[in-house]
């Protein structure tokens, strides 16, 4: 199988770049090992997984499961670490144990996306980007120790001076962070505009309303997890986040996991997103192609 992946490595890369995607079917692949090997033959280096918003675990160096979500939660559409001063250009996918029902991992061309939003939305979005904050503990989704792979303070601290990540540390040990980014970037390869960011999937109105509410109730408005805001440190209305997720739904294509599937998605191109499902399901992740850092537009934030 690695040899199959080395072979028509190009081929795959070639029909990524013209479609944003491209799912292989009948691979037969059954292990993790197995697995990292054809990984490995298809990108010449895997990123490590830094800043992740949820647990992950560690297979071999830049292979890891999906994100620990529950089950029955969708996870919306969303791009791979697009909140990263330099994010994955390129994702691979691979399934050794598909769900009985759901868990498709679900596809949305982000030029198409970005085309059909109010042009009013886009252009504040351009023209501020976007701000996620977080405030790291140890109850809800990663820790810092987690999130940075760091064991101290010092270097967390100088993870995020070099990312472009404020940060403070609160009282009670937790931490928080503020990032902007753009919210509308350019295509590597094509130059076409594309809507890339996690501004619907993280924000506190994607949440289940019972979610939402025991987590504004137990760490207040102003400390969730994760939440986004307007580039300028603006709220952004529940409508808005209902807009956004109804515009992917209207763009959204799935094709069901079969086990030993292998999928590449180009991040920058396509969102992906993943459906509830029945346990169990085991689909294997890496990063890949670092996309160099762009700049968040000029703007204050509050």
């Amino acid at each position: 199988m690695p040899a199959w992946a080395a072979e028509h490595r190009h081929t795959l890369h070639g029909l990524v770049t013209e479609h944003g995607a491209v799912l292989v079917r009948g691979l037969g692949l059954c292990d993790a090992g197995q697995v990292g090997s054809v990984f490995g033959r298809l990108t010449p280096a895997l990123m490590t997984d830094t800043e992740a918003f949820a647990p992950r675990q560690t297979y071999a160096p830049g292979v890891y499961s999906s994100t620990a979500w529950p089950a029955n939660q969708p996870m919306c559409m969303h791009h791979e670490l697009s909140y990263a001063h330099s994010p994955p250009g390129l994702l691979l996918l691979a399934c050794l144990t598909a769900p009985t029902t759901g868990g498709a991992t679900a596809l949305a061309d982000s030029a198409a996306v970005l085309d059909a939003l109010p042009p009013e939305l886009v252009q504040r979005f351009e023209e501020e980007g976007w701000l996620l904050t977080r405030t790291y503990n140890d109850d809800i989704g990663a820790s810092w120790t987690e999130a940075f792979a760091a064991d101290d303070r010092a270097g967390v601290e100088e993870y995020c001076r070099a990312n472009a990540i404020e940060f403070a540390w609160q009282d009670d040990g937790s931490l928080r962070t503020r990032q902007r980014r753009p919210a509308v970037v350019r295509h590597p390869a094509t130059g076409r505009r594309c809507w890339f960011n996690q501004v619907a999937f993280l924000n506190e109105w994607t949440l289940a309303p019972e979610v939402r509410e025991y987590l504004v109730d137990v760490y207040g408005p102003e400390a969730l997890p994760f939440n986004t805001r307007f580039g300028n440190g603006d709220p952004i209305g529940e409508d808005v986040v209902q807009l956004i997720n109804t515009v992917y739904a209207e763009h959204t294509i799935r094709e069901p996991w079969r086990s030993g599937d292998l999928m590449l998605i180009d991040n920058i191109r396509t969102a992906h997103s993943r459906e509830p499902f029945e346990p169990p399901r085991e689909v294997l992740v890496a990063m890949a192609a670092p996309q160099p850092p762009v700049p968040a537009p000029e703007g204050s934030t509050r």
